[in-house]
């Protein structure tokens, strides 16, 4: 019999009698919470608030994929022929390697980025490598059976993919105590004290989030705002119902006549600009010689629950505008829009376009969409009856709340954002480590019922601002009166704003646009500081129709994009003038950077 096949020494039990004394602590929480599950107020009510989208959605859109095979049988039958040729012929395998014959190249391998599987006994462990290869098989035959579906509408499909793909990630298992290695040996190992203290973390989460589970990606203890995260000094220069505007203070003698106004989504707080001083964007704009402003949007309320688009604009971008102006004196600017505030920022541009309001210089953005017809997973969400659903969810507060949000945004990555930390915090009952990205990522923000509403109407599903029929203030918006230049990074791995979404930046925008696509993430592709040395990206002044026509004549660049923006930036900057620091007669200070509204949490 081949070695793998027999029990390593990790994987025999240390001290039985501890083992069952910390089983029997086990059932005892395992019953704890259940009592407090029970116990919740109003549970049928909570539980409807805390779904990401309706139940009878993934059960008509998988009635839907199960009715093409219905009326195809034939299809049915070959899907089912092709699964068992795949098992079959990993049942034969298995078999060999169990009698020590060579190895046969694996009928499924995990994909390079899949981490669930890195532990050597998922290669290594005859046991494992099977259960690891059942699985992939059976996960990839599912999403098969959506790819290959006839009669399926475009839209049903893609929710059909994105709900088998979060019910295969659910089930792998790596999931489950005793199907993976590294949770099996860490059982066996403590005597189950990884499981009692994964126990005790699941409690603590549940009775966190008041009944609801809300799982701790991050030492929160470890963060706290103002002293360890979001540190450049600066000055709150300006307050109202919608933001904080804030001003950095300079870092150089000198600076650029033209400042620099940043608008960053309201789906999520500013400081991922401004995380830490060695990954601050903020900060390093600021040592580079820009004079630097920031929106930093209010944690929206009741108070807040009909503000629209168009209040966005008007009490948000363009009160913004005025307000560097007014600190700056300063005739034009430059704006800098990343993610849904980049959209919001294209919107406002075309705006005050048709205003002939020239005002704003040349503007950047960050991973942002204006064009939704290829906007990813996101879509899964937007049709009329989930839309509906959600403003039903908003009517009785006025405000979608930020954990709703932010269980939306993990499960379009929940193997990394939601699985990994169940193993880790639950499983091998181990603190979840210090974390400053996924602190932000779980300081969640509300959206206002009626923006939100607003932009999942007129964008996401009518997809009318690339369309030029979104009409904001009762003007109509077109973006290719926006004539001044343009600088779109898009991120060639991004799941929220996808590269082939972010690419048609240019196509609509009326002025000369340069695209630069970062490595990595929506997130990792633009907080990338040079002295990390991470990641590369690619410029290419000459047109494509499509990405892959404008890759194939791109050049390649290492490290990070941030030099380069710079670069084109400082040209559209003017001269350099004495440094301003933040504060003035006109608009005197009123606290210290990063301000009141960023504090506010959004549960």
């Amino acid at each position: 019999m081949n070695e793998s096949a027999k029990i390593p020494a990790d994987f025999k039990l240390a001290d039985p009698v501890q083992f069952a004394l910390n089983m029997a602590k086990v059932f005892e929480q395992a019953a704890a919470i259940v009592r407090l599950l029970a116990e919740r107020p109003d549970i049928a009510r909570q539980d409807t608030e805390t779904q990401v989208t309706p139940v009878d959605q993934v059960a008509k859109t998988v009635g839907a994929l199960a009715q093409a095979y219905m009326a195809n049988p034939q299809k049915l039958m070959e899907a089912q022929t092709k699964l068992w040729s795949g098992y079959s012929q990993l049942w034969q395998n298995a078999w060999a390697r169990l009698l020590g014959e060579a190895a046969s190249p694996p009928v499924a391998e995990p994909g390079r980025a899949d981490r669930r599987f890195k532990d050597k006994d998922w290669q290594e462990n005859t046991v494992f490598d099977f259960l690891m290869q059942f699985y992939l098989i059976s996960a990839e035959w599912a999403q098969d059976l959506v790819r290959n579906a006839e009669g399926l509408d475009d839209h049903t499909r893609h929710k059909a993919r994105f709900y088998v793909e979060q019910i295969a990630n659910a089930l792998s298992p790596s999931n489950f105590v005793f199907t993976n290695p590294e949770v099996l040996r860490a059982t066996l190992a403590t005597n189950g004290a990884n499981l009692v203290e994964g126990l005790k973390h699941l409690e603590e989460d549940i009775r966190a989030g008041g009944g609801r589970l809300r799982i701790k990606q991050s030492d929160t203890d470890a963060f706290e705002i103002g002293c360890n995260i979001a540190l450049t000094p600066g000055k709150v220069i300006f307050r109202n119902e919608l933001f904080e505007l804030i001003q950095y203070a300079p870092a150089t003698a000198e600076v650029f006549a033209i400042p620099l106004l940043i608008f960053p989504p309201w789906i999520n707080k500013f400081y991922i600009l401004d995380l830490n001083p060695k990954k601050s964007f903020i900060r390093w704009a600021v040592e580079q010689g820009l004079t630097v402003f920031v929106v930093s949007w209010v944690n929206a309320n009741e108070e807040q629950s009909r503000k629209t688009f168009s209040d966005y604009m008007r009490d948000g971008f363009l009160a913004a505008i005025q307000a560097t102006q007014d600190a700056t004196a300063a005739e034009k600017l430059n704006v800098v829009g990343y993610c849904i505030g980049g959209t919001l920022t294209a919107a406002s541009l075309g705006y005050m376009a048709a205003k002939n309001d020239k005002r704003v210089n040349a503007v950047t953005f960050l991973t942002t969409q204006v064009d939704f017809e290829k906007a990813g997973d996101l879509l899964v969400y937007v049709d009329e009856e989930q839309i509906k659903w959600i403003e039903d969810r908003m009517s009785d507060k006025g405000y979608l709340p930020g954990s709703r949000m932010q269980d939306a945004f993990n499960l379009l990555r929940s193997n990394d954002l939601i699985w990994s930390h169940v193993i880790n915090n639950y499983m091998l009952g181990k603190e979840p480590l210090p974390f400053d990205l996924l602190y932000w990522n779980s300081d969640s923000t509300r959206m206002p019922a009626g923006l939100h509403s607003c932009y999942l109407r007129e964008c996401c599903m009518a997809n009318k601002l690339s369309q030029g029929k979104m009409v904001l203030d009762n003007v109509r918006i077109d973006l290719k009166k926006v004539k001044i230049p343009v600088y779109n990074l898009a991120a060639r791995e991004d799941h929220i704003a996808p590269l082939a979404s972010a690419f048609r930046v240019g196509r609509f925008m009326g002025g000369e646009t340069k695209l630069v696509v970062s490595g990595s993430g929506h997130i990792a592709g633009v907080i990338n500081p040079p002295e990390a040395n991470k990641y590369r990206y690619w410029t290419n002044s000459k047109p494509a129709s499509t990405i892959e026509e404008w890759f194939k004549g791109a050049t390649e660049h290492p490290g990070s994009w941030w030099p380069d923006w710079l670069e084109w930036v400082s040209q559209r900057s003017g001269p350099k003038v004495p440094a301003r620091e933040p504060g003035g007669d006109k608009l005197p200070a009123l606290e210290d950077a990063p301000g009141s509204y960023v504090r506010v949490r959004g549960d």
